[in-house]
């Protein structure tokens, strides 16, 4: 007689589901978040009309910051409902949500037809999606967490940031694909709505398709158990040190990340002078290669420890970032650009493969998935979500070497949490099978 999954690991054949079945609606999420960012330089005209195309950036850039501002807001609500009600209630919840976000922008009228309100409608649309994303990560993360086994969590989790890149990579595509078969007037008269279609339908599929999966085992061992309730409270008075820990290693690594992939589109464009068409292609190949060094750096961490390679990030961040945007700026060769920022991104890789199952393993399970997401959104919110911003603005009054130098002392601060913090793969909280 088969054990209840309470007292029983996950079989194989289940923790193959979980990689596909939250692996997949992690990609349709990210897609439709990253589709905003991949097509500004088409729509920002509709909605923030004017001769200045750096404002232009600034308004979009402005309001893809306004989404990381619920973040946090959504990284509570379906934290404490993942916690209370499971990992897969809250990932369907979170893949419905960025459905109808994604659809909203794709049906709104620019500002020349509705004026002021076509902004407005722009800004629900992106705090549907924060509310979304906000509750993705850390239910998607605790999840294939808790799914892998000992000694593949590492491997496991990388899949978290293969998706979110995957998720990146087919807006990039997309765009690609839509520069080839339209001509920029049809582009910018309406073919940026396409992808934003393409991702509400994608969502539905998924919705279906988690409905499906199984629950962890311990999420139904901490409720058999009838552990503390999860809650804002008793996450800042039981763990606070976890969650000051999960904000500050968080902090140079979402910078860097958001850095070196959704900034460096438009930096290609806006300061090294390259073209659209040029500068979409050195993302996508950059972002690929990038991708599929995730779950390299996951079984590396399974050997030697998740340590090594987040202090591997802090020590490289710091010494490279300033050289690398600084060449950046100032080279016109396709090729020497697409080394540079493959270089960054190698670099981040140390943080990106790994930062999903450290904080899990921090957090007992009645607690994960808002321990994992509330400190993460907040760091985000802050650091990650308005990294496009502060690198525009900078530009915009003429200091963009300042924005090398702020990425560089967050990564600085991040460092030193990884020195300082105790290796998860040793010490986690994870439930042993």
């Amino acid at each position: 007689m088969t054990a209840p999954l309470a007292h029983r690991p996950p079989t194989q054949r289940e923790r193959m589901k979980a990689i596909i079945g939250g692996s997949a609606g992690n990609l349709v999420e990210w897609y439709d978040w990253y589709a905003y960012a991949a097509f500004t330089l088409y729509f920002a005209p509709h909605f923030f009309p004017s001769d200045d195309r750096t404002a232009q950036l600034l308004g979009a850039a402005g309001i893809f910051a306004v989404g990381f501002l619920m973040r946090p807001i959504g990284a509570w609500m379906m934290g404490v409902y993942a916690d209370r009600h499971g990992r897969k209630s809250g990932l369907t919840l979170s893949v419905a949500l960025m459905c109808a976000g994604s659809l909203l922008i794709a049906i709104i009228p620019g500002y020349s037809t509705i004026g002021i309100g076509a902004p407005l409608l722009l800004v629900l649309a992106r705090l549907m999606q924060g509310l979304s994303i906000g509750g993705e990560y850390g239910a998607s993360a605790t999840y294939l967490s808790e799914m892998a086994g000992r000694k593949r969590r590492g491997l496991f989790s990388s899949f978290q940031y293969v998706t979110l890149i995957a998720g990146q990579l087919v807006a990039i595509c997309v765009l690609l694909i839509l520069q080839a078969l339209l001509s920029e007037p049809q582009l910018e008269a309406w073919g940026w709505r396409i992808p934003f279609l393409i991702g509400g339908a994608l969502a539905v599929v998924v919705f279906w398709l988690r409905r499906g999966l199984s629950e962890t085992q311990s999420y139904s061992i901490a409720k058999a158990e009838n552990a503390p309730k999860s809650g804002f409270i008793e996450l800042i008075t039981k763990h606070p040190r976890e969650t000051l820990t999960v904000m500050l290693l968080t902090a140079g690594g979402t910078i860097a990340f958001y850095a070196y992939s959704i900034y460096m589109q438009k930096f290609l464009v806006n300061t090294s002078g390259f073209s659209r068409e040029s500068s979409s292609q050195i993302n996508g190949i950059t972002l690929f290669i990038f991708m599929m060094l995730q779950p390299l750096a996951g079984m590396l961490s399974d050997r030697v420890g998740r340590k090594p390679l987040m202090i591997g990030f802090g020590v490289a961040g710091v010494v490279c970032t300033y050289p690398i945007f600084a060449t950046l700026a100032v080279t016109r060769d396709p090729l020497v650009a697409g080394i540079l920022v493959m270089a960054g991104l190698i670099i981040v890789t140390g943080y990106t493969s790994i930062n999903a199952v450290v904080k899990a393993e921090l957090f007992p399970a009645h607690i994960r998935a808002l321990g994992v997401a509330l400190p993460y959104a907040l760091a985000n919110t802050l650091f990650g979500g308005t990294a496009e911003f502060v690198a525009l603005y900078f530009k915009h009054l003429g200091i963009e070497h300042a924005f090398y130098i702020y990425v560089t002392i967050m990564i600085a601060i991040s460092l030193i949490m990884y020195v300082r913090m105790r290796d998860t793969q040793k010490h986690s909280r994870i439930l042993e099978d």
